[in-house]
């Protein structure tokens, strides 16, 4: 399900695209995948998580709406190259390859690459998944870190519950995913468990097109903000238990 305002958002891609993209026209559009969660996912006819709201107090900050468009992961980067959304936030992870298509703001989190698999699986860590069938979720950092592992058979799907359910399924032996979206596939199925040995740390960051310099300083500006006001801090635990 996708919540999405067509017309307007139309008219913006239809607007010659300044500087600040469709921020120029009183909107921030915000290209997200929803099925990330606890970043973002659906619930009913609105899609909320912590990249939501997050983007919801920025664009408060800019005097902005927020307007959240929800697509393919491996769709996110383009919109925002192409102007027909502003900023992309979707757990994104900062990369040297996506810092050649767009720029990041300052990270507001950090994260971890895992391994989920099911519960009775001889799988104890990143060296055991040689010459295993790995799924994915395409254009994420755990597809770039599956191609390296030796003589693993790669299955791509467009949404992380895709590879999840190929796992019950058995028809695959383990799914690579960010640490907080794993632990709430984990603890929604008792078939499933996630490997504590976390493949790397990583930073989440909001991407936005390189030319949009000045968008991307109001963001950063934003954040900052917010960060020292504890105000991410609060979204963040609202959605993930300390440990």
């Amino acid at each position: 399900m996708k919540k999405t305002i067509v017309a307007l958002l139309a008219l913006a891609i239809t607007m010659s695209l300044c500087a600040c993209g469709s921020a120029s026209s009183g909107k921030l559009v915000m290209a997200t995948n929803a099925a990330f969660p606890p970043y973002e996912s659906v619930d009913g006819t609105d899609i909320i998580g912590i990249d939501p709201e997050i983007a919801k107090l920025i664009a408060d900050d800019l005097g902005l709406e927020l307007v959240i468009e929800d697509m393919a992961f491996d769709s996110i980067i383009a919109a925002v190259q192409s102007g027909k959304a502003d900023i992309a936030m979707a757990g994104l992870t900062v990369t040297e390859d996506r810092k050649q298509n767009i720029n990041f703001s300052v990270p507001y989190t950090e994260a971890a690459q895992v391994i989920v698999v099911k519960t009775d699986s001889t799988i104890t860590g990143p060296d055991d998944l040689k010459g295993k069938t790995i799924g994915v979720q395409i254009g994420t950092t755990g597809d770039i870190y599956a191609g390296d592992i030796e003589d693993a058979v790669i299955e791509r799907y467009s949404k992380y519950f895709e590879a999840i359910n190929a796992l019950t399924q058995n028809k695959i032996d383990a799914v690579i995913v960010d640490r907080e979206p794993a632990r709430v596939f984990v603890n929604d199925s008792d078939e499933l468990k996630m490997i504590d040995e976390e493949f790397t740390l990583e930073e989440y960051a909001i991407g936005v097109a390189k030319e949009n310099t000045e968008l991307l300083d109001k963001i950063n500006a934003s954040l900052k903000k917010l960060q020292d006001s504890g105000e991410i801090d609060k979204i963040i635990n609202k959605y993930i238990s300390a440990e």
